[in-house]
């Protein structure tokens, strides 16, 4: 697999995704990236600068364009920490210092922080979508309704792609009434 086909492939299912996840200018997207498992090795056994560039490279043009802004989770080395732009975090959003490395955040954290205009470590954010590449867990950085999301690029080199997006809580029962174009499809009254 070249880094071209990753690049290509990484684009792909963030296109994909996009098309059903309802996002808005300025949410955060967040992406659990484990180049170990794109190359097909054991997460965090066989880093690879390189593949985690190409997934940026794939990623990253499509979120700027639709107004999204780029959160990438770092390994559990750093507690599964988050980089992102600091203009992306609302007031009050407490900082960490760390900066990520190969083997402590990962290389796809290393590449978005060596990246970002401003980059900084934050414990916890709530994005609209995201995308986990290699299985590296993104749910706890989800708003609190992830619906998963099936797309047609199962796989990114050699790892399992899985997609969500987020909905706003029905809350209410049964006399409620819902916004259809808030939940992301149809919904029983």
């Amino acid at each position: 697999m070249t880094y071209e086909e990753i690049r290509k492939q990484a684009e792909n299912a963030v296109r994909e995704l996009l098309e059903t996840a309802r996002t808005e200018k300025g949410d955060i997207f967040v992406v659990g990236c484990s180049s170990s498992e794109i190359k097909g090795e054991h997460i965090g056994k066989g880093s690879d600068i390189n593949a985690a560039k190409a997934v940026y490279e794939g990623i990253f043009p499509v979120l700027k364009e639709k107004g999204l802004y780029l959160a990438a989770q770092c390994c559990e080395h750093l507690n599964r920490a988050i980089i992102v732009e600091k203009e992306a975090l609302l007031p009050g959003t407490e900082i960490c210092n760390v900066v990520p490395q190969l083997h402590a955040g990962g290389s796809f954290a290393v590449t978005v922080y060596e990246n970002a205009e401003h980059p900084v470590a934050v414990e916890h954010i709530q994005a609209a979508a995201g995308i986990d590449i290699g299985d590296t867990l993104i749910g706890m950085h989800l708003r609190p309704v992830a619906v998963p999301v099936r797309i047609a690029q199962k796989k990114i080199g050699e790892a399992n792609v899985v997609c969500a997006r987020t909905r706003p809580k029905f809350i209410g029962g049964s006399r409620a009434v819902y916004d259809d174009a808030l939940s992301g499809g149809e919904v029983r009254r």
